[in-house]
Formats: C-alpha cells, structure tokens, sequence
C-alpha cells in the first residue's frame, strides 16, 4: 500500500495558517500536504503576507484551494474566516496554527523588563488565538479531525532570548492539552510539534539564534538541526489517519536535543 492511502489525507482540506514566506514552517507543512494529495487552504493576516503568499505559490506550481483574511487577534475576523472556509469546501478535516508574535522589545534585555502590555499582546496571538481558532472551526470539522500548534523547547527550559514567547509557548501547551479534552468527543484531536530551531523569519527575533544552531549540532543526538521538510512530514502524519490515536501531546522534532541534560 502506498504512503499516500496509509495518510488519507488525498483530496481532504487543511487549513495552514502562518505562512510568512517559503522558509516558514507553516509552508513546510503546507508542501507536505500538497505532496500527499491534500486540498489546502491558506489563511493570510495583511496584504502584504497575501502577496508574498501567492508568489510562493506561483514560484512552486501550486493551486491553493482557497485563500482567506484572517486577523488572529479578532474574534469576528477568525469566524468570518472559517464562515467562508466552510461555504467554500464544506468540511474542514485539519488544521495547522502556525502563529505566534511578540514585540520586538519584549525579546530583549532581561524577560523581567517584560511590559503588561507586551506579555498580555505576546498571550493573545500566540496562545489564545489557538481557542478562538478551534471554536470556530468546530461546526465544520463535521467527520472528526487534527488541529496541530507549532511550539519551542522554550515552553518548558529557559532559552536566552526567548523571553516572553517561551511564557507564550508554554500557555499554548496547556491549551493543546485542554483542547484535547474539550474535543475529544467529537473525535477532534489536539496536538503540538515543538520544532527544532529552524532559519524562520521569526527566528532573526531572537538574538542568540546563531549559537542556539550551533549548540544543537554539538549536543544533539542526531548530531544536526532539523529542516523545514522534517516538520512538514511529521506534522502531516499528525494530520493524518496514522496518528488517529494520539491527543494532547506535544511532539518533539528537534533531533533529539530536548532529551540532552
């Protein structure tokens, strides 16, 4: 049998949201379920993330079923999204958050400098976001289904730099896990993919990026960083009927380097 009908993802609908260019691990995921057979539909913040979007697209030889306007901070905006996701194909059979933001002010210095405002922002995008996104699209995950959020080793260890989206990140693990008991009944599974440190545009927002890389190559079990691809398949088996029994757990794909001391 061919990896393809062991996934059953062909010719269902996923909705990646995040896209922010061609190195972004929501696109990772987004040519994973092109490869597999999969309808994807795309959801974009501003013009600006619209236009990138589309040349990616246009640049890769891939048709987007749909393309949505999404603000990630409305709660009108998400539903109007999903409203029209679901006038467009019906059914929605999985869903990959790929979102999350923090001021660039709140990524320096030391993380008690951390403003009321930055942190309660840093929550709303990064964390809540996840709830507001799995409320709406509830009524049209109709045959049971996989919402996946993108996480960090930073939700659980100090990483230098991180500050408050590691604060961010760990809330988002806590609500995959609540999630996945709320939804659980309506055969709705919830999941993480903490990834490994990837070069992500929101990757540049960290000042030690570079030596993070460097450590992991040295102190990794694997011995080397992961790749954009290596989330993007993992991700869509999260998708897929081959993780139909898995809920509420956080999947590591960073070369074995959370397990290191």
């Amino acid at each position: 049998m061919e990896g393809k009908d062991l996934l059953k993802v062909n010719n269902k609908n996923f909705v990646v949201m995040g896209v922010a260019n061609e190195r972004s691990i929501a696109w990772g995921v987004a040519k994973s379920l092109f490869d597999a057979g999969a309808n994807v539909i795309f959801t974009y913040r501003k013009e600006r993330s619209f236009k990138k979007l589309t040349k990616i697209l246009e640049n890769e030889q891939l048709e987007a079923t749909h393309i949505v306007q999404c603000d990630i901070n409305e709660d009108e905006s998400i539903q109007g999204a999903f409203q029209s996701i679901g006038d467009q194909v019906g059914t929605i059979h999985g869903i990959v958050h790929s979102i999350a933001f923090a001021h660039s002010e709140d990524l320096k210095g030391d993380f008690i400098e951390t403003s009321r405002s930055g942190y309660a922002f840093a929550q709303d995008t990064s964390a809540y976001s996840l709830i507001a996104v799995a409320k709406a699209s509830r009524p049209f995950m109709t045959e049971g289904g996989s919402i996946i959020a993108m996480s960090y080793l930073g939700a659980e260890r100090v990483v230098e730099g991180y500050n408050v989206m590691g604060i961010a990140k760990a809330s988002l693990e806590a609500t995959v896990k609540y999630l996945a008991s709320d939804l659980g009944e309506d055969q709705i599974r919830v999941n993480a993919v903490s990834a490994g440190a990837i070069r992500t545009l929101a990757a540049k927002g960290v000042p030690s990026f570079n030596e993070i890389l460097r450590h992991i190559e040295e102190k990794a079990p694997l011995k080397k960083n992961v790749t954009q691809e290596e989330v993007g398949d993992m991700t869509l088996s999260l998708l897929s009927h081959l993780s139909r029994g898995v809920t509420g757990e956080v999947i590591y794909v960073d070369s074995g380097y959370h397990i290191m001391g």
